[in-house]
């Protein structure tokens, strides 16, 4: 015996919508039932829309809220439908998101971090504040998977997302911090906070360096600017990239070279795109040839595409650095999002 398909729950709404527009429209022997079920059909629609907002929202359960410089500094638990998993982001919305639409920073941390390391160690929400940017950092993996070995290594799995797309087992199925950034994230600040979504931009830290260079370069337009702190700028020549890379990517490194910032601006043909990048010099991973930014600086300047990289003495890898320059990156930010 053959059973019929259910209709998805759109199919049935549009159906219910067709059956009640053709009654308004003429089926009704009066022109008072006729008015009373236009009435009935605004009713469903406005409802149908009240829902839909109420199931976005509701998608969100916040964990924490500070009052900080004036707006709010808040921490939010979701189930991540790219990830597979319960994410925790961090969202500072400035005094200005209680009256107006705001634009949007993305910051990405580096390797072991959470959503708490930039919040309560970068002081970036007064210059936030003050120029009216909202403020997103998630974590850097997803959490509680259960893959085997995820927490074994401090560089590789748990805390060391890499911001790829993975496409080996056992990792493909949860490690996908690409399309969560990209997508899903954005998707759900422009869903629940009070952002303009045309003026958006990304910043990070070390492993999250790499993250917003490559999200800027591969995705021409998408991100007003972007700007980096100790950037992994050509993972595919460093330890670190080699370890990630392989074991969420595999061996061909063919399929690497879409998530290297150095490989990517090679390429790169959208709008000009003014990268700011601050490196510290005593940073001991530089020395040791993990973030070879030379490299990158390179290729910008055969691709004309400007960059300003500033080499700051006596500074290492630290949130200590990060703090220290984070009101110019702000600023640079501000530049672009409120132009």
């Amino acid at each position: 015996m053959r059973h019929r398909a259910r209709p998805s729950r759109r199919g049935r709404d549009s159906a219910i919508e067709k059956r009640l527009i053709r009654v308004a429209q003429g089926s009704a022997k009066s022109a008072r039932r006729r008015l009373y079920l236009v009435l009935i059909m605004k009713h469903y629609l406005v409802t149908k829309k009240l829902l839909c907002v109420c199931r976005s929202k509701m998608a969100l359960t916040q964990v924490s809220s500070n009052k900080c410089a004036g707006g709010f500094q808040k921490v939010f638990e979701h189930d991540s439908t790219e990830l597979k998993c319960k994410m925790k982001f961090a969202v500072y919305l400035p005094p200005k998101a209680e009256t107006d639409k705001c634009p949007v920073m993305y910051w990405l941390s580096g390797l072991t971090c959470t959503e708490q390391n930039f919040i309560t160690k970068a002081g970036s929400q007064l210059a936030a504040a003050e120029h009216g940017i909202i403020v997103v950092a998630p974590d850097t993996s997803p959490r509680g998977c259960n893959i085997e070995g995820e927490d074994e290594s401090w560089d590789f799995g748990a805390g060391a997302g890499f911001y790829v797309d993975a496409t080996q087992d056992p990792w493909k199925s949860n490690y996908r911090m690409y399309s969560y950034i990209t997508e899903e994230l954005p998707k759900l600040i422009i869903a629940n906070f009070p952002t303009n979504p045309d003026r958006m931009s990304i910043c990070g830290h070390s492993m999250g360096g790499h993250g917003a260079l490559i999200c800027a370069l591969k995705n021409p337009g998408k991100y007003k600017a972007v700007s980096a702190f100790a950037p992994i700028c050509n993972p595919i020549q460093c330890p670190w990239g080699q370890k990630a890379f392989s074991g969420y990517l595999g061996p061909d490194k063919s399929t690497w070279e879409p998530y290297d910032a150095t490989v990517l601006a090679a390429s790169y043909s959208g709008p000009q795109l003014d990268i700011l990048i601050d490196q510290g010099r005593d940073d001991q991973f530089l020395s040791a040839g993990q973030l070879l930014p030379d490299n990158l600086i390179s290729t910008c300047s055969e691709k004309k595409i400007p960059v300003v990289f500033r080499l700051q003495p006596g500074y290492d890898h630290s949130y200590f650095f990060i703090y220290s320059f984070m009101n110019d990156h702000i600023k640079h930010h501000a530049k672009y999002l409120n132009a």
